[in-house]
């Protein structure tokens, strides 16, 4: 390390004792074939502080607990259409998921630094506030604030597209630095990566992908406008194309679940699902091609319901692709599915906790003594 950085031997020694402890780092045992002395490798600590994520999507809760390595510590979803419940009602159902994440933390020693909250819609994160979630039908909820009255350790709020494109570069198997994370759910919502870095946008509202018109005089979409991506490729709308019931289904499949159905269905070549599932395919494949005009990224990762639809929707996502993308004849966006599926947004959203303390060691140990 001594090496790497430039600084003293000394120095970084007094560097690793206050990181130590402070429980971020641990030795690992020896390093190097160096003479004399050997070198300690060092590791995150995997019994140090953990983060929080919980998700509030349309048709879902999930919640999960992370430690500095990035590996699950705890784990919970529950299923519900939130659509037609008050808002106070959701998020003390999705408080109690947190409660338990707290107590599981507690139980093993895991110290928690923090609580980030994946919505769907337009948040502005530094006030705390989501602005506008269409599907869900709620305007200007202060989620920071509801949150922080339970008494938990500092509470922040992310869009859930932008949080699981995050989860992909952390914890998937990323396609490459720049590349546009497509989650699938009742609604569409993109996270942008470029160079590594989240393409927020000047109001963080970039990414939604799901409002890029692709029929101008198609259905009317949830928020108001006429022909978007969302009210096309949506789940309900596929479902619908499929005729099955659109208002009962889940992102997280279930067995009993219409989308788990769909699947069956297109699996055994019923015509409908399948045309379903492909017209689906042709529109998002045509948001997809002006992104990557717009942008020139690498990949697109298919994630959400998207993923469990790939057999079926990766096909014409790909020939849009291949025909509208002006690169595409010299180097064609590859099309990835992801590993992660509908648990990119949860885990972006306990690991943007992790990654701060990661990136910002000192900030940590200043809030910590």
């Amino acid at each position: 390390m001594a090496a790497a950085t430039g600084l003293t031997k000394a120095t970084v020694s007094s560097l690793v004792d206050e990181l130590a402890r402070h429980e971020l780092i641990v030795e690992a045992g020896p390093a190097g074939n160096s003479v004399g002395r050997p070198g300690q490798a060092l590791r995150l600590n995997p019994d140090g502080p953990v983060g929080i994520g919980i998700e509030i999507n349309v048709d879902y809760l999930a919640c999960c607990v992370l430690d500095l390595s990035g590996r699950p510590r705890h784990q919970a979803v529950t299923l519900a259409d939130n659509r037609d419940r008050p808002v106070g009602e959701v998020l003390a159902e999705a408080a109690g998921l947190v409660d338990t994440a707290l107590d599981c933390a507690l139980a093993a020693g895991l110290p928690v630094a923090g609580v980030v909250a994946a919505v769907p819609g337009l948040v502005r994160t530094a006030e705390g506030l989501l602005a506008s979630a269409p599907n869900l039908g709620w305007t200007q909820v202060r989620l920071v604030e509801e949150l922080s009255r339970r008494g938990w350790p500092p509470v922040s709020v992310e869009n859930e597209a932008n949080l699981a494109a995050l989860g992909e570069l952390w914890f998937g198997e990323p396609p490459r630095t720049d590349f546009i994370h497509v989650s699938g759910e009742i609604g569409i919502g993109a996270g942008v990566i470029v160079g590594g870095e989240l393409f927020r946008g000047r109001n963080g509202f970039a990414g939604e992908l799901g409002h890029v018109t692709v029929h101008p005089d198609g259905p009317v979409c949830g928020c108001g406008a006429r022909g978007c991506l969302e009210a096309i490729a949506g789940q309900e709308a596929i479902l619908r194309a499929a005729g099955l019931p659109p208002r009962t289904g889940t992102t997280v499949a279930t067995p009993a679940g219409p989308l788990a159905r769909l699947v069956e269905r297109a699996e055994a070549g019923d015509e409908r699902a399948v045309d379903a599932v492909e017209t689906a395919g042709e529109a998002l494949g045509v948001a997809l091609a002006g992104m990557v005009n717009l942008l020139d990224l690498d990949a697109v990762l298919l994630g959400g319901m998207f993923a469990l639809l790939a057999p079926w929707l990766r096909e014409p996502v790909e020939a849009e692709l291949s025909t509208r993308v002006l690169g595409a004849r010299w180097t064609e966006p590859r099309v990835v599915v992801s590993r992660l599926g509908w648990e990119a947004a949860v885990r972006g959203a306990a690991g943007s906790v992790v990654n701060r303390i990661v990136q910002n060691p000192a900030e940590h140990v200043r809030r910590s003594a």
